[in-house]
């Protein structure tokens, strides 16, 4: 086993240890995907069969990655028999293979989150209750809570507790809106995601002799970021393993972010509770970062308590020390990184695709894209909207879910006049209605409208009846057509391509792309699975691995030379060349929402130490004195989190907030050439001597005019001093009325 020398001494002896069960620290950096990877192969060379093999992943990405790694290793022949993937796929598979003691049908239907939400969204109204007191993703969040720590609907409203929380949050129905989804979702012969992770555990409990014959079946597991899971997933991992106690998990608790998806550290702090005969192996060499980069980062999240202790550490270059970037207001913020991220790519030659500007907040993009655009800076959104959330797709795939289960409601109410064929949403509405009044499937209804008597006049009936027949006539096709035929049959059939076609407008061209590029995942498909298993891909197979995937398995922008804007949570897994982390102030990093208890503060701790470890060779802090939120502009202190990194890693502004503050900046001219890499000019902007008392006398006076650099001039209104600082009201008129600190707002008298 050559390839075990590629290892270093940490590594190699996590990857050999396989007679119990394993603890794998894995420090940023540190290379657990290969040991993960060359613990499979080395586990398979040992004498173990692939399919007695299970490997758990939280993304497509990262099991495809491991897969490809493990077939240079064993060869693709061996390695295609693997139990490999998400927790997600892995379970929906055997809920598939045991359908018969499920209640569901092998091929049910897979509802992403906004399927969900707008089945919730349709049983509010029928309950007739307020959407603004139960707003769908607070309902969807507190159902997807319950499910994830197994709480089915029925335990749901058997729980004190529980009755007594929603009362108290004024939503007192939550649980009836659960008991109604579960129903409706049965009915529709579909699950959501958190229904993955509870039937497969209320399969296992409900039916030992299933549970026995996977846990035979599986004599070795192996999870990866093992922090990162829930209750749920914890106890279908604890019961697999119950048999033949040899499980290896892998992760670093210090990277421990996700709780509000559910996520539990104690799972991995804990580890040695459930097994407690577990060895423990430290992954410390980073081997993507500077010294500097690590040694920062250490500093920072030593100051948590609870966690195990490890020392990573680095044997690259000692690299530049980590540059604070202070700055007055959000939108100089901006300009500041662009101009930093121009340098990095005129003088230092990094890509654009190198470089990742990393955010607390969605909504702290805004200024970051302003600046870039008008600087000429290519970038991209990761997380934004994926290939498969665009509308034309869904549309398509909502096709290939009616014809694959005829109850998924969700599918059917998409696509029923789409494109337009006559019927009405007053029609659709009769549907629902009189399903519901005979306790039946809308598809049932459609089957036989004179039994169930739905109230619509022969036209409209021959209407629904030729749509009821399309459709009937590619679900008889399921097992005899291939899935790219199926699906070439049905967009042509149903009118899709043929809407997209009407015409050459920019949108429609967009439409007709997007919809070729399915077509040929499809095939893609395809092909895969004729050289995997030798027979062609179904289309219920298809969907199956289209409703798992994550941001990460869609984004397929990665090879375009642009800058990448994200938040910290999206950016774990992922590295860059150069990392600004912007707006580390108080109150939005840590978040104001976080700050209620001292674990939930080391896990915004944990937050900013994976932003820092994203970095390769650069990495840039910013903060603001201001910004503008919740619309109004609120002052900023520099995050807490700053002082938690040892001062010799840091580069600090001598106006910093730690330091004493000086009344000048910096702002770009207007640019007066159009290339983006040019020098930037600056004029240096100082303010007029205005002095500022502590005696409780206002420096400015009501009806002065002032004039600010950013909102323009406006009239002192009023003014209020704490801690001794003054702050002033100004009528900006149409940039509206504002509260500066007097002694950070740059004023110039002008009358």
């Amino acid at each position: 086993m050559d390839f075990l020398n590629e290892l270093n001494q940490n590594q190699r002896e996590s990857v050999e240890y396989i007679d119990g069960p394993s603890l794998v620290i894995a420090g940023a950096g540190s290379g657990k995907t290969r040991v993960l990877t060359y613990k499979i192969a080395y586990l398979i060379k040992k004498g173990l069969a692939p399919s007695t093999i299970l490997a758990l992943t939280f993304t497509n990405k990262a099991a495809r990655e491991m897969r490809e790694r493990i077939d240079k290793l064993v060869g693709e022949q061996t390695s295609r028999y693997l139990w490999m993937g998400t927790f997600h796929s892995v379970f929906q598979r055997i809920l598939r293979r045991e359908a018969e003691h499920t209640g569901y049908t092998k091929n049910f239907t897979i509802y992403d989150a906004a399927d969900s939400r707008s089945l919730i969204k349709s049983i509010i109204k029928e309950l007739k209750l307020d959407d603004k007191q139960y707003k769908p993703n607070i309902v969807q969040s507190r159902i997807s809570f319950a499910k994830n720590n197994l709480i089915t609907n029925q335990a749901y409203k058997e729980n004190t507790d529980l009755m007594k929380a929603d009362a108290s949050a004024r939503t007192p129905y939550v649980g009836d809106i659960y008991h109604l989804y579960t129903q409706r979702c049965r009915q529709a012969d579909a699950m959501d995601f958190d229904d993955l992770l509870l039937q497969t555990n209320l399969l296992f409990r409900n039916h030992p002799e299933v549970l026995a014959t996977y846990q035979n079946r599986f004599s070795f597991i192996l999870v990866d970021e093992y922090q990162d899971t829930n209750f749920a997933q914890y106890l279908i991992v604890k019961k697999l393993a119950e048999c033949h106690h040899r499980i290896s998990v892998v992760g670093d608790d210090a990277q421990s972010i996700y709780s509000f998806r559910g996520a539990n550290i104690d799972n991995i702090l804990k580890f040695k509770n459930t097994y407690p005969e577990a060895k423990l192996f430290k992954l410390e060499q980073n081997y993507r970062s500077t010294k500097t980069i690590v040694n920062a980062a250490n500093s920072l999240i030593g100051k948590n308590k609870e966690q195990i202790r490890k020392t990573v550490y680095s044997e690259k270059e000692d690299g530049n020390p980590i540059k604070v970037l202070s700055v007055f207001t959000d939108l100089e913020e901006g300009w500041v990184v662009t101009d930093h991220i121009i340098e990095l790519h005129r003088s230092r030659h990094f890509q654009y695709k190198d470089i990742a500007a990393l955010y607390r907040t969605n909504s702290q993009s805004r200024v970051l894209e302003d600046a870039l655009r008008r600087q000429q800076v290519p970038y991209r959104i990761y997380g934004g909207l994926s290939f498969y959330q665009r509308k034309e797709i869904k549309d398509t795939i909502a096709y290939f879910r009616l014809v694959c289960n005829l109850n998924d409601e969700e599918a059917l109410k998409r696509i029923i006049n789409y494109p337009a064929r006559g019927i009405g949403e007053t029609t659709v509405n009769k549907l629902f209605v009189t399903a519901q009044l005979h306790n039946t499937g809308v598809w049932d209804v459609l089957r036989d409208m004179l039994k169930y008597n739905l109230p619509v006049n022969g036209g409209i009936a021959k209407k629904l009846t030729d749509f009821r027949n399309m459709i009937d006539l590619f679900h008889r096709q399921i097992d005899t057509q291939d899935a790219y035929t199926l699906a070439m049959a049905i967009v042509k059939a149903s009118g899709v391509i043929g809407d997209a076609f009407l015409d050459r407008s920019p949108e429609n061209l967009s439409r007709q792309e997007n919809i070729q590029e399915l077509l040929s995942a499809i095939h893609e498909y395809n092909d895969r699975q004729l050289a995997e298993i030798a027979l062609p891909g179904s289309l219920p197979g298809f969907l199956s691995e289209v409703s798992l995937l994550t941001d990460q398995d869609t984004d397929k922008d990665t090879e375009s030379d642009k800058v990448t804007l994200m938040t910290v949570h999206a950016a774990k897994g992922l590295e860059f060349r150069a990392v600004f982390i912007v707006g580390m102030e108080e109150d939005l990093f840590p978040s104001s929402f976080s700050t209620g208890s001292e674990r939930e503060l080391e896990e915004e701790r944990r937050l900013f130490y994976v932003a820092i470890t994203r970095a390769e060779e650069q990495c840039f802090i910013s903060h603001s004195k201001s910004r503008f939120r919740n619309g109004k502009t609120n002052f900023s202190n520099p995050s807490r989190f700053i002082k938690d990194i040892d001062a010799r890693y840091l580069e600090m502004p001598f106006d910093s907030g730690f330091h004493a503050r000086q009344l000048t900046q910096t702002i770009p001219q207007k640019k007066k050439d159009n290339h983006p890499t040019s020098p930037k000019r600056f004029t240096k902007i100082t303010s007029p001597s205005i002095e500022v008392t502590s005696s409780g006398q206002a420096s400015l006076p009501t009806g002065t005019v002032v004039k600010h650099n950013i909102f323009g001039t406006g009239t002192v209104i009023g003014s209020s001093f704490a801690d001794g600082n003054e702050k002033v009201e100004i009528d900006f008129g149409q940039k509206g009325k504002k509260s500066l600190l007097l002694k950070f707002a740059k004023l110039e008298i002008i009358g």
